[in-house]
């Protein structure tokens, strides 16, 4: 069902892309996923702060969404020329910028804030990594490509050494967050873990009294970290800096209104996702002192070390600069 959602969903950017391949000033295309990682973009989508922005430089601006599953699939709908921003984990990004150097040249725009991912199981005999088996399964967005299967990995090598680094994707699975966290909150399936992202891991952990978390990002990249980021083409940031800079001052308008005014973010990402979550559970993450809604990546730069001493990326990035766009608003990135 996910390959013919993925497929369908594509082919119909695909549409898009052909049609609009050559398109000028005026129109951007943006792929997200699930959870309240992308709340920037539920923000600006809900208050149409990018059409805003655009009518402060004199222009209007069509913008269209597609929700994707996966970063092989953002990247995949990047690349085709379906959308001009891809939201994805850093894993993704990294994936990309180390193909596309020299030719499309791929980079970061903004990351979409610091959160806590967690890898929660409902197997009561696995408490570490350590503990999973060839019989568990762990559902992740997708395999050996998201940011959280790249997190997995390096902990992996933190514990069995560089050349174990991939030791559990041979038991992880592709699964979207939604399907991952009822089948953790129901049990009796093959999947018993779960690396996902708020919401759904604060889900599980409350519908599941036996699930538990086995693992922390934060804990894995050294402090808060900026999982999940928003990328795009060097071609589209400079054929079109009106719309680049009109959706980079709307990703900042949406922050300020999620840090002044919580209750109206919980409000919008309800609305937008047509979500059943929980409204008090919702404004517990949001407010949560680990979270921050902020533009500027932060501690990324350990999992691009880690990607290229494995060869997942052939080429070695000096500094966040290397795969962030050189903008203002990311200066003090890491």
């Amino acid at each position: 069902m996910l390959k013919k959602l993925v497929a369908a969903t594509l082919a119909a950017g695909m549409t898009l892309g052909a049609a609009t391949a050559a398109h000028a000033e005026g129109q951007i295309r943006i792929a997200e996923q699930f959870g309240i990682v992308y709340l920037l973009l539920d923000v600006a989508k809900d208050q149409k702060l990018i059409e805003k922005q655009g009518k402060a430089q004199g222009l209007d601006i069509k913008v269209d969404y597609v929700t994707l599953s996966g970063g092989a699939a953002v990247n995949d709908a990047l690349l085709s020329g379906s959308i001009d921003v891809a939201g994805a984990g850093v894993g993704p990004l990294l994936t990309l910028w180390d193909r596309t150097r020299g030719r499309q040249n791929v980079r970061g725009i903004a990351s979409l804030g610091n959160f806590p991912y967690y890898l929660v199981s409902n197997n009561p005999n696995v408490k570490t990594i350590a503990d999973f088996t060839d019989k568990d399964r762990i559902a992740v967005p997708a395999v050996g490509v998201s940011v959280q299967s790249r997190v997995l990995q390096l902990a992996s090598a933190k514990l069995w050494g560089d050349a174990q680094y991939n030791k559990l994707d041979k038991i992880s699975v592709a699964v979207p967050h939604p399907e991952a966290t009822a089948a953790i909150i129901k049990g009796g399936t093959e999947i018993t873990g779960h690396f996902g992202n708020p919401p759904f891991q604060e889900q599980s952990l409350a519908g599941n009294p036996n699930a538990r978390i086995v693992l922390k990002s934060y804990d894995v990249l050294g402090g808060p970290a900026s999982a999940t980021v928003l990328y795009g083409t060097e071609k589209f940031r400079e054929q079109n800096p009106k719309t680049y800079k009109a959706f980079v001052d709307a990703l900042a308008e949406a922050a300020q209104l999620i840090r002044g005014n919580p209750e109206l973010a919980a409000d919008i990402f309800i609305r937008t996702n047509k979500s059943n979550v929980d409204r008090k559970l919702l404004l517990s993450i949001i407010k949560n002192p680990e979270v921050q809604f902020k533009l500027a990546p932060e501690n990324t730069y350990a999992l691009a070390e880690f990607m290229h001493r494995v060869g997942t990326i052939k080429n070695k990035p000096a500094s966040v600069k290397d795969y962030f766009f050189d903008d203002a608003h990311l200066a003090g990135g890491s």
